[in-house]
């Protein structure tokens, strides 16, 4: 029996027995295309050729086709739609618009807020959160779930909490999360930010339907807002068996992150944070990414100071007793170039190897330094 017996054209008003179908939507496995000529095909063309975007776009698959990645890594897409946050949760001020004014107020400012004991508190409070819902985020991290699902995961903890995911329409960036993985990140080009990332992605890489694979080292950034603060963290995690190169990546990163926060105190200057973390790294055969910096923070999601990561940069202030910071190196197998991704958020390393990422929250004490996550 011939699969248009007993079926008509599809063409509005036409009617007659259908003798063909679209090889197209045969090969998608669509059902329904029936036509009864090539000219009623070709009539129907023009709005039919929509099922079949409907249909690839729905699977998994590649966005950029024609984008020339810089690594083996490739978005998987489609995203999950926004996810839901309760009304009674309070939203920082981009949450509708995806504009944080009171960030843009200050944006040519370089000074250095000096947090009193009771925003200290909220601080406290807030990282303590931000350090539970990271530590469940990568609690989940195995062979086969994709960020996508750690980016549920740690939006659900986040608001089990009361809490905001930071990250959530900030410059309308669409997830709870960055991640990045062997390769996926985002970037903001004025200061560092959140990420959850596979590392070939430096930074700020969106959570998609790319499954982790046994090899991968998988950076979380998680960053929540609570009580009128935020807090920020980020670590790189090992997905299964990892090489021993990528092993010693992951814990260059972690101890240059460590060396750092070891220097924190009174009268520190920021620009000299950068020196320390660059010794250490290129002592061991890495480099140090540029365009993404350490930065401020409080009731602002990113203010001064930025901190940046490299020797000889430029950085002002000096550190004071009710600071708070981030500092979060990103430390390369090879060149710290960086190259953004179609999506306009993420930042893959330009030779296509391995990144790693850590980052705290630290707050300047007359001894020297809380970390707050």
């Amino acid at each position: 029996m011939s699969a248009t017996e007993g079926k008509v054209c599809q063409t509005v008003g036409c009617g007659k027995p259908a003798k063909l179908q679209c090889p197209t939507c045969l090969k998608l496995k669509i059902e329904g295309s029936f036509f009864c000529s090539q000219e009623c095909f070709k009539k129907n063309w023009g709005t039919h050729k929509a099922v079949h975007k409907a249909k690839i776009e729905s699977e998994p698959h590649d966005p950029f086709p024609n984008y020339k990645y810089t690594g083996s890594l490739r978005a998987v897409y489609p995203l999950s739609p926004k996810r839901h946050v309760p009304a009674e949760i309070a939203r920082p001020d981009y949450a509708e618009t995806g504009i944080p004014v009171s960030e843009q107020n200050v944006r040519a400012s370089s000074t250095i807020k000096c947090l009193n004991e009771k925003e200290i508190e909220g601080m406290r409070k807030v990282c303590k959160v931000a350090r539970e819902v990271l530590d469940i985020g990568a609690a989940a991290v195995r062979p086969g779930i994709t960020t996508d699902e750690i980016d549920r995961i740690v939006h659900e903890a986040t608001i089990e909490r009361g809490a905001y995911p930071s990250p959530l329409n900030y410059y309308n960036f669409p997830k709870s999360v960055c991640t990045r993985n062997n390769f996926i990140l985002i970037i903001f080009k004025n200061f560092g930010l959140f990420y959850f990332i596979l590392f070939q992605v430096i930074c700020h890489g969106i959570p998609d339907q790319r499954p982790l694979q046994e090899g991968d080292i998988v950076n979380i950034d998680v960053t929540c807002y609570l009580g009128g603060f935020h807090g920020d963290l980020n670590a790189t995690y090992l997905v299964g068996k990892v090489d021993e190169k990528g092993q010693k990546l992951v814990t260059n990163a972690r101890e240059c992150l460590e060396k750092a926060i070891a220097a924190v105190k009174p009268g520190m200057k920021y620009r000299e944070f950068g020196k320390i973390i660059e010794a250490h790294a290129t002592a061991n055969g890495f480099s140090v990414v540029r365009t993404f910096c350490g930065h401020g923070i409080n009731q602002l999601f990113h203010c001064a100071p930025n901190v940046p990561h490299y020797a000889n940069n430029k950085a002002i202030g000096v550190c004071k007793p009710g600071h708070v910071f981030t500092i979060e190196p990103m430390i390369c197998e090879g060149t710290w170039r960086d190259e953004l991704w179609p999506d306009q958020w993420s930042a893959a390393t330009a030779d296509g190897k391995r990144s790693a990422q850590f980052e705290h929250t630290l707050l300047v004490t007359e001894e020297g330094v809380e970390i707050l996550t």
